[in-house]
């Protein structure tokens, strides 16, 4: 992945990043303030089912007592009994006797003239009969829920169901439905039955409709359910209550995933990260600028020079990112990528031309890589190139310390490949040391060539050039003016606008196929 693609991924990382904490406070601000609601639902829906239990249990408790009766059935002590019985116990409405589920007297009428009861809905596992009917004594036009055992029933108003207080702020509302027959028996508020209908048929524990939230608890011994609901504006309030909380927590967490990802997009937009980038994708691309001999005007060789394309169609000047090379460390896998394009460009032509070079400038840092002399060899090889074919430039900088730089270059030299020193004259005032490098060619700065006339000190390090027997390139050659008075004081070679700027690898070929011999 480029760093171009990081950046894109790191950007939309970073909208990712801003954007899901504020989302996600504002989604568990709603989920709180909905979990809240429903567990408020949910546990008045616990107190009405433990209000249905107790209410229930004391009808089975005023069956047993009944059944414990051995007097006469409907005699004066039995109306008496059964009253008591009524009157105690505060759930209990009504309680009959029955013979074979007719109606024979109750507590409310010493004759019974009530129809006989069907078969029961529902049969506990303990044993108690349980009809819900609108057949009673106490004349009510409602269902009731009537509890059996032996030749006893009990009448209970199924509203002492759901006579549950609610403990929260805002109104609940329950509603008993059986399960089979889905009759709403009680009810504090009409339930619409197509919520039940959902509710039941698609078997939900909760439901979200029209602006209410409805919930639904089992009781399965006596197979009908509770379903308790409630309007969602409390959950509304409640969850902008919940938001004044997370909302800034969230909000925090945007502010430091953004400062962390901006330093890490700031990091990847750096220029180091850029060039190394451009060096791993191999985007950087060699043009060659010829190199000729002053007096014949042919073609020897040309001179390597690297560009970074940039996406524009621009081309970076090496006098920007050089120096960042050599303030980051990328000098050498710089260097080397520049080599590798050098024989992939060259290669073949330097093998059919086998007396013309190829110069390849080097850092400080590339003088001392290990790496060099092995990959120069491998190409070599591989491309079946004479090391004097491939040239080697060393700033006067690679040669601050002789005694250090003195033993590479001299291996450089003994496997074959020629050594400039270039730019001379552009780094140190003393020019003595020149004598203790062991190098072939030196380089005049186009500093000293585009004044000529005003340097003195040129003609001077042309003849101490000559004094130590190497050989002169001329850079930057642009008038014929400059060429004559190169010749004129025995400058060998020179290369320059006069002659050509650096070209593509295929210009740089064409223009040499039709330099090779001038004449």
């Amino acid at each position: 992945m480029t760093t171009r693609q990081l950046v894109s991924l790191v950007t939309g990382v970073l909208i990712i990043a801003v954007l899901i904490p504020i989302c996600l406070s504002v989604w568990l601000a709603h989920r709180q303030a909905e979990d809240t609601f429903v567990a408020a639902l949910d546990r008045y829906s616990e107190r009405v089912l433990i209000r249905a239990e107790r209410v229930v249990g004391q009808g089975k408790t005023a069956l047993n007592q009944l059944n414990e009766f051995q007097d006469v059935p409907c005699s004066h002590e039995h109306l008496l009994q059964m009253r008591r019985v009524a009157y105690s116990l505060r759930y209990v409405q009504e309680v009959m006797y029955v013979d074979d589920q007719k109606p024979v007297c109750s507590s409310l009428e010493q004759v019974s003239n009530a129809a006989r009861f069907p078969p029961p809905a529902r049969v506990t596992v303990d044993g108690y009969s349980a009809w819900l009917t609108q057949q009673n004594d106490l004349g009510f036009k409602r269902f009731m829920l009537v509890l059996g055992k032996g030749h006893y029933m009990v009448v209970i108003d199924p509203a002492s169901l759901i006579d549950v207080i609610p403990f929260g702020s805002w109104p609940i509302e329950a509603a008993l439905v059986g399960e089979d027959s889905g009759v709403v028996f009680a009810s504090s508020n009409p339930l619409n039955q197509d919520v039940w209908s959902q509710l039941h048929g698609e078997h939900l524990t909760q439901l979200q409709h029209k602006g209410s939230m409805y919930v639904v608890k089992d009781v399965p011994e006596l197979r009908y359910a509770v379903v308790a609901w409630a309007s969602l504006v409390p959950l509304k309030e409640s969850w902008h209550q919940q938001l004044l909380f997370w909302l800034p927590f969230g909000a925090l967490i945007s502010i430091v995933a953004a400062a962390f990802i901006m330093r890490v997009l700031r990091r990847l937009q750096s220029p180091r990260y850029r060039l190394l980038d451009a060096i791993n994708a191999r985007e950087l691309v060699v043009h060659y600028q010829p190199i000729v001999a002053l007096d014949t005007g042919k073609i020897t060789g040309a001179e390597a020079l690297v560009r970074w394309p940039q996406p524009d169609g621009s081309m970076l000047s090496p006098n920007i990112f050089i120096p960042l090379a050599e303030q980051t460390g990328l000098t050498t896998r710089l260097t080397r990528l520049v080599i590798e394009k050098v024989f992939e460009d060259m290669g073949e032509w330097l093998r059919h031309y086998p007396d013309q070079h190829i110069s390849i400038n080097l850092s400080p840092a590339d003088l001392f890589c290990g790496e060099l002399p092995s990959l120069l060899s491998r190409l070599l090889n591989q491309w079946q190139i004479k090391p004097q074919q491939i040239a080697l430039e060393l700033t006067e900088r690679g040669f601050a310390d002789p005694k250090i730089s003195a033993p590479a270059v001299a291996s450089l030299r003994h496997s074959g490949h020629p050594v400039y020193i270039d730019d001379f004259g552009t780094g140190y005032s003393s020019l003595s040391y020149l004598q203790d490098l062991d190098v072939d060619t030196l380089k005049i700065d186009k500093s000293f060539v585009d004044a000529l006339e005003y340097k003195n000190v040129t003609p001077h390090i042309i003849e101490m050039a000559k004094s130590l027997k190497m050989a002169m390139v001329a850079e930057g050659i642009e008038t014929e003016g400059q060429l004559e008075w190169l010749r004129r004081h025995g400058v060998q070679y020179g290369q320059g606008w006069l002659y050509s700027k650096a070209m593509p690898k295929v210009e740089f070929i064409m223009w040499a196929e039709n330099n090779l011999d001038p004449e």
